[in-house]
């Protein structure tokens, strides 16, 4: 299953955006209203959302100033989360969240809708940035 965020422009470098990114106590600015609990480690973070069982990630790969991927801290789930940073000019960058996850069709049935809200909800806090 692929989702994708819509690109948006936000008003930070790249290396800037990438180091926020690159950061796992940065992400709980990022999070929508809904969130519950958070708690950051040194490679990843572990979250909660109302009505959501929490989910934790980490750290996966790393390009500098052009993509940071998060993949699923546990072995049961199989997805990642990646956001492509491309500078427009020193000051603003575009970023565009992409999802990929490995589901099978019924949890895929339940799941698409709300990681496509929680996808959307994140991409409107990165332009608020």
């Amino acid at each position: 299953m692929n989702l994708e965020g819509r690109k948006v422009i936000v008003n930070k470098s790249s290396e800037q955006l990438f180091q926020m990114l690159k950061n796992p106590e940065d992400y709980k600015h990022l999070m929508p209203d809904s969130l519950t609990s958070f708690e950051h480690r040194e490679d990843g973070f572990k979250f909660g959302l109302k009505g959501m069982p929490e989910v934790a990630l980490k750290i996966a790969e790393l390009v500098e100033g052009q993509k940071v991927v998060l993949k699923s801290a546990s072995s049961s789930l199989d997805f990642s989360l990646t956001g492509n940073i491309s500078p427009v000019n020193e000051n603003q960058t575009e970023v565009q969240l992409l999802f990929d996850g490995n589901f099978n069709p019924f949890i895929k049935m339940m799941v698409e809708k709300p990681l496509q809200n929680f996808l959307n909800a994140l991409t409107d806090k990165l332009e608020q940035l």
